[in-house]
């Protein structure tokens, strides 16, 4: 991904992976609800460990997606700053995105959708 973007575009960025965020945290919880569902129907000692396991990932998932939003607000919050410092031609001026949020992102976004991948195998055998 590019690092500069106009101000309106890195706006929407930060914009779409707040919301994104927003979605991985819901989907955390579901997550979480189909764990509870695994240990009413199965209390295997093998089995409650990798509900263990699964369980301590979504706790570390939700507090990844927390760090990850506060850090993409508060990069929105310096991009709405130069807006009103300096209005004239907002729309034309660019600003870099730091190249760590990109990482972050992206690195969230591959850890999670491994894990995401491991649970669902993992509930496709138990259920």
């Amino acid at each position: 991904m590019e690092n500069k973007a106009h101000l309106p575009e890195a706006h929407a960025k930060m914009i779409e992976w707040v919301k994104e965020l927003a979605f991985y945290k819901d989907e955390l919880k579901t997550f979480q609800n189909r764990l509870e569902e695994v240990v009413k129907g199965n209390n295997k000692q093998e089995v409650l460990a990798e509900v263990e396991h699964f369980q301590n990932q979504f706790i570390r998932q939700n507090e990844v997606v927390d760090t990850l939003r506060h850090d993409f607000k508060q990069f929105d919050n310096k991009i709405a700053e130069s807006v009103l410092n300096n209005p004239v031609a907002s729309d034309r001026r660019s600003i870099e995105i730091p190249a760590e949020l990109i990482d972050q992102h992206d690195m969230f976004l591959k850890i999670y959708k491994e894990l995401k991948t491991d649970f669902e195998k993992f509930l496709a055998k138990t259920f």
